[in-house]
């Protein structure tokens, strides 16, 4: 470990490897560091033994489960929009040769006590029993809107002005009830909670394009998943580095980030042995996440709780899918953040056949975090398992631009990835000074991504 290297990166979560891959490529002497025996940190994607030993350690699997290597259980529940910013960074990277894809089947909504599926187009909109009558009538008005806006033609605009007039005013405009608002921003433009309706309407109406373009894409939901888990992309990000002669260490403990008299980052310790970099990149675990004494250099933002769930069923009201989404907006629970439920199963490769992997996660909003899961649970059927964990949500105290010290953030509850690219190109613009567009990302077409 004698040798000098551009960046050291500390943990192979997804965020780490997508910008050790991305670095790597651009020709920066990558080393990547993980205290574990497996890629993917917090992000992995764990055998039954694996499984087992992380929730109930001396425990064994039960034998009914069937055989360990059938299983890959995300410990962090996430689907990729199709036509989202992963998927683009997928393609430029080729990436996806690694990888096959499979959609998810339905993407549903919670209301009034039970779920239905989402609807993401005119046709749909006109059919769906989450609204009446009327109520149709103005949401089909509202997509068509959206549908046919042009920046340039001020004639599509009906008054309105993105930039300035709030998504209230866009909803009021077109009279949608509260309830329709709720699935539009929630299960459409995915926001965690209600902040978003008194700002600007653009960031929404873009989110909620991007929604009806990857439904579009496939037809039965706007997500995809990669066969065998999660835990395939930072691997396969993690195999793009190595190809462009990034060096991996695996089960390597991390002791010291060594600094210098300025508290410019010098290295790491590991052991008596210290290597140098001039950068260094990492999840909050490796800079004191949690820990007394110190430097601070994370700060906790709040928790996530989840539980994993082993089903032996379909979830009731889904139409027997082998795979779905179900958000639980915050107003129909009375939270002020949403509950999310991302259900896979054998057809991706992650269960034994006959099992179903439900995973129920949300912000931590009390002190009975297990119990504010409840009105997701309840929608699971009889749940066979469940494991239930409680994690904190880190984000940097510091830039890193003064200390070459670059943290990236923890993975919220939302059940996608645009909030991990978010962060990945927060960090490669502050670690490189060149803002990401200039990666040039091809917007070819993705179509070629499920099997």
């Amino acid at each position: 470990m004698d040798e000098e290297y551009d960046v050291i990166v500390l943990g192979t979560g997804l965020t780490e490897c997508i910008l050790s891959g991305l670095l790597s490529r651009e020709g920066k002497k990558v080393l990547h560091m993980d205290r574990n025996d497996y890629y993917g940190g917090e992000s992995a994607s764990l055998n039954l033994t694996q499984l087992y030993r992380k929730f109930r350690p001396g425990q064994e699997p039960p034998a009914e489960l069937g055989r360990d290597r059938d299983y890959n259980i995300d410990l962090i529940p996430k689907f990729i929009i199709a036509s989202g910013e992963l998927t683009k960074i997928l393609v430029h990277t080729d990436v996806t040769r690694y990888m096959e894809f499979k959609q998810i089947a339905g993407s549903y909504v919670y209301r009034d006590g039970k779920i239905s599926k989402v609807p993401s187009t005119e046709m749909e909109a006109v059919k769906s029993p989450l609204m009446g009558l009327f109520e149709k009538r103005r949401a089909k008005n509202f997509f068509s809107f959206l549908q046919s806006w042009k920046d340039e033609d001020a004639t599509t605009h009906q008054g309105i002005d993105l930039d300035k007039d709030s998504m209230k005013t866009v909803y009021e405009k077109f009279g949608l009830e509260s309830g329709t608002q709720d699935f539009i921003g929630h299960a459409m433009a995915l926001y965690l909670d209600d902040d978003y309706i008194t700002k600007p309407a653009r960031p929404a109406y873009d989110r909620i394009v991007l929604y009806t373009q990857s439904m579009a894409r496939y037809g039965k939901s706007p997500y995809i998943y990669p066969l065998y888990g999660l835990g395939e992309l930072p691997q396969s990000f993690a195999r793009l580095s190595a190809i462009y002669g990034g060096t991996y260490m695996l089960d390597k403990k991390v002791d010291e980030i060594v600094t210098d008299d300025t508290g410019k980052f010098v290295g790491v310790r590991s052991g008596q042995e210290t290597v140098k970099a001039k950068q260094v990149i990492g999840d909050p675990s490796y800079f004191g996440a949690g820990e007394e004494g110190g430097k601070v250099r994370t700060v906790e933002e709040g928790k996530v709780v989840r539980a994993i769930c082993v089903l032996k069923h379909p979830i009731p009201g889904t139409d027997d899918s082998d795979s779905c989404q179900i958000i639980i907006p915050q107003k129909q629970v009375n939270r002020r953040n949403d509950i999310y439920i991302a259900a896979v199963s054998h057809t991706h490769n992650v269960a034994a056949k006959g099992i179903w992997i439900a995973i129920v996660s949300t912000i931590v909003e009390t002190s009975v975090p297990e119990r504010e899961l409840l009105p997701g649970l309840q929608l699971l059927g009889t749940i066979h398992d469940k494991f239930v964990s409680i994690t904190s949500l880190y984000t940097p105290t510091a830039d890193g631009k003064s200390d070459n010290i670059f943290i990236t953030r923890s993975y919220d509850a939302t059940s996608h990835f645009e909030t991990v690219v978010d962060d990945v190109q927060d960090v490669w613009q502050r670690v490189t000074g060149q803002p990401f567009s200039e990666l040039n990302l091809k917007k070819s077409e993705v179509d070629n991504l499920q099997e």
